[in-house]
């Protein structure tokens, strides 16, 4: 059970490319932005959506996978831990960052599926 208490998945889109590098030891690693929708009604009883901005970090292996299989606007499932770090930034100031760290994704669909599933369904 001690395995599940960081412990975070998702389901969006990705805002943009995959975004591979090496570091300096030589080890792959790949940048991801997913925006997951949330529908909530408001006071006045009205639908409300909401995007959130998941910042998505992936390594090795599965930074590779990613970059090779994903591309923008795609559906994907992200499951992985949260990590939180922080930096002095230039003007001295403290910058935290919080971001999933994947352990493995699961692509869903591209828009282009989508849309002609749509088709086949109307």
């Amino acid at each position: 059970m001690r395995n599940v208490r960081n412990q975070v998945q998702i389901i969006g889109r990705l805002g943009g490319e995959v975004e591979l590098r090496t570091t300096s030891n030589d080890k792959k690693v790949a940048n991801i932005n997913v925006a997951v929708n949330r529908y909530f009604t408001n006071s006045q009883g009205e639908k409300v959506e909401n995007t959130d901005w998941f910042r998505v970090v992936a390594w090795g292996f599965t930074a590779e996978n990613m970059a090779k299989v994903l591309h923008t606007g795609d559906e994907v499932m992200i499951q992985g831990r949260l990590s939180t770090h922080s930096y002095e930034n230039k003007d001295k100031g403290m910058q935290y960052i919080t971001e999933i760290v994947a352990d493995q994704f699961l692509f869903i669909a591209s828009p282009r599926q989508v849309r002609e599933g749509e088709k086949v369904a109307s």
